[in-house]
């Protein structure tokens, strides 16, 4: 007996059946019911989604000879609806756009067009791929489909209705078919594994159906290549072995890396997925995933229905997402789509891919050019870091630098000798625990006491965008603890914003430069021209904060 693919054994037969596209079954069911029904369609969206088979079910609903007019329940069983179910009905007629996309090809559909069906109430023409169509084709198919006959009825299915021409769409009626959501996906591929008498781990099931990027028929096409292996229960793992998934372990292990600040692991990790078979362009996409995922736990929590993962996973991606800010992963997620393209294309593209980690290990975060330009903030040279084996939530611990002897009663003020000494130890200090991100805007501030276990840091108005940095994403609370376990007590830190009054601030205020000695000297500073380049962008405007 000849085997059926999932794809075509478990194709849709009826509205009801319909997968992920409720709202659209909906309104041609009502169409037919109240004698509405167009004389042309155009249905878009992306492959895989189910345009062909709604277009089946139509057909099948205007022509099914059980019920004496159309009727948006098809009976599935008479002669009209068994042939359109295979493609073979002399009044259904489906055309391939790509291959019939000539001015003839549609010259001689519009004399056929003229006569009456063979047996069914309309003969119905089903164009698949429309948008292949030469321009010639287009306007000789505009005069039939303004003044159609009465038992002419078009479908057009297509995946860039942007190509299809605009004269075209104004004389169908459009529906876009949106993306199947994994949730939907998963449930389905549940329920055909149930029918099919086939084990499997509800892990695979959930990693499928985002696996195929909204396309039912991907995710069964993707089933089916699973269950030929022969292997049960299907499990995560096949995913893997057979068919070209990243390794989550790997992956994790290359994020972890990345967070770490850890450049030869970076590159070792790299290593590990591409000698595992995976193309420089696979891990692009694997990454962005994974970093949305992070982006979405550190935006709305870990329990946000935004995430399509199995607990473990949830699990793993929410302890990762702690070496991040939410910054930093808006900058990765856009770096790697805007990479992508290179890399597929290019001769070299682990160089490439390469050099992008390597950019992410060695940097906090990307920071914008109002922020460059409030916050110039010193360049120090990298210093190498320790290794460490013991990591938790992928956040790097690094053994800090000599403790700064102070006796419990300390009472310093006014940035004397000894408090600018103190201080200068102790941005080591945070530089060492918590990275150059968090200690970079520190370095704007002067001390200006520390009493009482308390430390006062001022920022002149010019660096009060420093201050905010070092306040947001829970900075300041990390500093305290650093700083408190630095001590063995606990220790506040308190910030201000100087007086633009005061005699410190008015000496420290620059010189008045004009909007073009601004320009010049903010377009030759290395980061913003870094950041212009890494992005492709250009500066239209600058703004004092």
């Amino acid at each position: 007996m000849m085997y059926t693919v999932l794809a075509r054994k478990y194709r849709s037969q009826t509205f009801a059946d319909v997968i992920g596209q409720d709202p659209i079954a909906q309104t041609l069911r009502n169409a037919i019911k109240t004698n509405r029904v167009a004389h042309a369609y155009l249905f878009t969206g992306t492959r895989g989604v189910g345009k062909t088979t709604v277009a089946r079910i139509l057909a099948k609903a205007l022509n099914c000879l059980s019920a004496k007019e159309p009727t948006a329940e098809p009976c599935l069983k008479c002669e009209s609806c068994l042939a359109v179910n295979v493609g073979d009905d002399i009044d259904v007629i489906e055309i391939d756009g790509a291959s019939n996309n000539g001015v003839e090809e549609v010259r001689r559909l519009r004399e056929n067009a003229i006569y009456r069906p063979a047996r069914a109430r309309f003969k119905i023409y089903i164009i698949d791929e429309v948008h292949m169509l030469s321009t010639s084709a287009f306007n000789a198919l505009l005069k039939i489909l303004e003044e159609p006959p009465g038992h002419v009825k078009f479908i057009f299915a297509t995946t860039e209705p942007n190509k299809v021409i605009a004269t075209i769409q104004s004389r169908c009626q459009r529906f876009d078919f949106a993306n199947i959501n994994p949730a939907v996906i998963a449930k389905q591929l549940r329920k055909i594994l149930g029918e099919e008498k086939i084990e499997f781990e509800n892990d695979l099931v959930i990693t499928l159906a985002r696996m195929a990027n909204g396309s039912m028929r991907d995710a069964l096409s993707l089933l089916d290549r699973l269950i030929s292996i022969g292997e049960q229960p299907l499990k995560l793992e096949l995913l893997e072995q057979f068919l070209g998934c990243p390794d989550s372990e790997k992956l994790g292990e290359l994020i972890a890396k990345i967070a770490d600040k850890d450049a030869p692991g970076t590159l070792a990790a790299l290593d590990n997925l591409i000698s595992g078979g995976l193309a420089e362009v696979q891990i692009v996409d694997a990454l962005t995933d994974y970093m949305r995922d992070m982006m979405v736990v550190k935006s709305t929590g870990a329990d946000s229905e935004l995430l399509m993962l199995t607990e473990a996973q949830r699990q793993k991606i929410t302890a990762l997402a702690e070496g991040f800010d939410v910054a930093g992963l808006i900058y990765s997620i856009t770096a790697l789509e805007k990479i992508r393209w290179q890399v597929k294309n290019t001769e070299n593209p682990r160089a490439l891919l390469e050099a992008l980690l390597l950019r992410f290990a060695l940097a906090e975060h990307f920071l914008n050019v109002d922020q460059l330009l409030s916050s110039s903030l010193p360049k120090a040279s990298p210093t190498p870091k320790p290794k460490t084996d013991v990591k938790k939530n992928a956040a790097l611990k690094i053994e800090s630098p000599a403790p700064v002897k102070q006796p419990r009663d300390l009472s310093l003020r006014d940035s004397g000798a000894e408090l600018d000494r103190i201080w200068s130890q102790l941005l080591q200090v945070i530089t060492a625990e918590l990275g150059g991100g968090t200690a970079g805007p520190l370095r704007m501030a002067r001390p200006v006491s520390f009493e009482a276990d308390t430390l006062t840091l001022a920022f002149a108005p010019s660096a009060k965008m420093s201050k905010n940095i070092c306040e947001s994403n829970g900075r300041l609370e990390q500093i305290q603890s650093c700083l408190s376990a630095h001590f063995g007590r606990p220790v506040t830190v308190k910030l201000l914003v100087e007086d633009s009054d005061a005699p410190a601030a008015e000496a420290k205020k620059p010189a008045v430069k004009s909007p073009a000695q601004k320009r010049n000297e903010l377009m030759s500073d290395p980061a913003v021209k870094t950041l212009l380049t890494g992005l492709g962008a250009t500066i239209t405007n600058i703004e004092e904060q």
